[in-house]
């Protein structure tokens, strides 16, 4: 029951979003609404999700999957999270001569663009706050220490991306 549970949940997050980060408001209330994980366990997922390649939403799947039900769990979450695209783009493919010149969808698009840039902020302020919120706890100079020393080596050295996450979280480790 917890595999159709799991297939049906990522169906409907597949159907209901946009991918990307709109997915993840979608995620969690599914992960906690089940009882699957806890809310620092989703966070955990997303940030792990973020860090693998891929699409955020099949990694989120994925590893909710196999938290919720191991590796049967994984397969039957990646594919109730894809089985919407999937369906989506071949029926968009099939229409495409028809959606390519219409008004009504440049129309509809004009209004989905501002409801998707209002989720992806309402994700970054809740992921803030449960992210950041435990940090600021500890003392908010160290915490604005290593945000200040991460834009220098990105902004004015250039170095890269993995060895500034690398160094923030040795530096998070030691201060917190």
């Amino acid at each position: 029951m917890v595999l159709l549970s799991l297939f049906w949940s990522f169906v409907k997050i597949g159907f209901t979003s946009f991918g990307g980060l709109s997915m993840i408001p979608l995620i969690t209330n599914e992960m906690l609404g089940h009882g699957w994980m806890t809310a620092q366990e989703v966070t955990d997922i997303i940030a792990i999700a973020e860090m693998t390649p891929g699409p955020l939403g099949i990694n989120c799947a994925t590893f909710g999957g196999i938290h919720a039900a191991g590796i049967p769990g994984a397969i039957v979450a990646s594919l109730g999270v894809m089985t919407p695209t999937l369906t989506i783009g071949a029926l968009a493919a099939f229409f495409y001569e028809f959606f390519k010149k219409s008004k009504g969808m440049s129309r509809a698009m004009t209004g989905v663009r501002p409801a998707c840039i209002g989720m992806v902020a309402g994700v970054t302020v809740q992921l803030a706050l449960s992210n950041y919120g435990a940090m600021l706890q500890g003392g908010i100079v160290p915490f604005a220490a290593i945000s200040i020393l991460d834009v220098a080596l990105l902004i004015k050295w250039k170095v890269s991306v993995p060895k500034v996450i690398c160094l923030s979280a040795a530096l998070g480790v030691v201060l917190f």
